[in-house]
């Protein structure tokens, strides 16, 4: 079973936007490469960065919807990221020592009944991914189709805040992978599991707003699943284009 790649995502500030790549090299044991390095603490979280903790000690757009609506881009020399969303000015600024004004930025965008955005913190040893291992999220473009078709509605994949998109091949054959080797390109995958879906997905990336009942449609599959959360087992370079192969 062969496919190819479509496209690469990462998403620097979890929940907080997200940002094409025209190809990536990952390593063995890791995360894609910036994917989620920080992420944002609420006002009732302990998260300190040091160890993986589970999304709920974050703001994120299961409860605030508008965060999902955030575009962003990362200078890798400078470390500095620019963020954008329809109904903020664009924000440029050093994740490490201009908290404040990032916080400023996405204060009007949280719900005021939900706890407030409170600090970024930085991943020490790996992303903050949703899974409990240092994950790269593998998504089918033919799975995103048969949900659009059964909606009977067009869908952005950035309703998935996928990292690798994948084409060519039958949909949910991805769930079929599970304990099974990928090879993507020059690197190979482990697929380990299913990725569980929340109400982040019901919103719209371009405006912000709650559109459509993802999680309702997922239902009438039996589950509320969508794509596949894969460890990198042999690192390599990825790009559009290469070759995805079951191994």
């Amino acid at each position: 079973m062969t496919g190819r790649v479509t496209s690469i995502w990462r998403h620097p500030i979890k929940a907080h936007g997200r940002e094409a790549l025209d190809r990536v090299t990952l390593q063995a044991g890791a995360c894609l490469p910036w994917d989620r390095a920080w992420a944002v603490a609420h006002e009732l979280s302990e998260a300190d960065g040091t160890d993986w903790v589970r999304c709920g000690n974050f703001s994120r757009g299961a409860k605030a919807p508008q965060l999902m609506a955030i575009s962003s881009t990362l200078d890798e020399g400078t470390g500095r990221i620019t963020l954008r969303h329809p109904d903020r000015p664009d924000l440029s600024f050093d994740p490490e020592t201009e908290q404040a004004a990032f916080l400023d930025w996405v204060r009007p965008l949280m719900p005021a009944d939900r706890a407030q955005s409170a600090r970024l913190v930085r991943a020490q040893a790996r992303g903050m991914t949703d899974a409990p291992f240092a994950s790269v999220t593998l998504c089918n473009m033919a799975s995103h189709r048969a949900v659009e078709e059964r909606m009977g509605q067009p869908l952005s994949i950035h309703r998935w805040r996928g990292n690798l998109w994948i084409e060519d091949l039958p949909a949910w054959a991805e769930f079929d992978w599970i304990g099974r080797e990928v090879q993507l390109g020059q690197a190979v995958l482990l697929v380990r599991e299913r990725t569980g879906r929340c109400a982040a997905t019901t919103a719209n990336p371009e405006t912000g707003l709650r559109d459509a009942d993802t999680l309702g449609t997922l239902k009438s599959w039996g589950h509320t699943d969508f794509s596949v959360q894969t460890e990198v087992i042999r690192g390599g370079t990825i790009a559009p284009g290469d070759k995805v192969t079951l191994l």
